[in-house]
């Protein structure tokens, strides 16, 4: 199976629970949803088999345990149950969960940033975390009873962030988090 790929880098994980450690990112091209706020840019690609991408993330992260992190565009419109990449080494995924797939069993973990309101559900199975950007349509308080970290992220809108809310709304809801984007601050891709 050949994959799209738009870049695989290495470089620090800046959202989320894991943020500030050093992983390879996999982007894979292609979105099924189109937000406005999307700071990807997911379109480009080149074709490449699991076998390839391995090789690659492996060149890159050198013999460092370094995690993978798979991401996009949307990942699991290509990541299949079946197919197994980059074996040896912890991989993750970050999905919208807007498509009603099981993740591989090979993913050791799931970020779930839902970009559409769906009644406080995914469409996939399971996530170890959930990252909302807010103000969206996504409501956090629907996910106020999930089992794990649940993020709130201010979107950048190029020229202005939502900082000030997100702020305003873990204080007021100290159960939720708040997740920057480190890598922007620290002038990383």
């Amino acid at each position: 199976m050949k994959y799209k790929v738009n870049e695989i880098f290495k470089s620090i994980q800046g959202e989320g629970v894991h943020a500030g450690q050093v992983v390879v990112f996999v982007r894979l091209s292609g979105c099924n949803l189109n937000c406005e706020f999307c700071d990807t840019k997911h379109e480009d690609f080149t074709e490449m088999t699991g076998e390839d991408i391995t090789s690659e993330v492996n060149r890159i992260a050198g013999n460092d345990s370094v995690p993978v992190v798979f991401t996009g565009g949307e990942p699991m419109m290509q990541l299949r149950y079946e197919d197994e990449l980059c074996n040896g080494r912890t991989r993750r995924i970050e999905t919208n969960s807007s498509i009603p797939i099981k993740p591989p069993p090979w993913i050791e973990w799931v970020t779930s940033s839902p970009k559409r309101e769906r009644d406080g559900t995914f469409a996939i199975d399971f996530a170890n975390e959930i990252k909302i950007l807010f103000p969206s349509e996504v409501n956090p308080l629907r996910f106020a009873g999930f089992n794990g970290t649940i993020s709130i992220q201010p979107i950048d809108y190029g020229t202005t962030t939502s900082v000030k809310e997100c702020i305003e709304f873990v204080t007021a809801h100290p159960e939720f988090r708040l997740s920057v984007q480190i890598h922007k601050l620290i002038g990383v891709k």
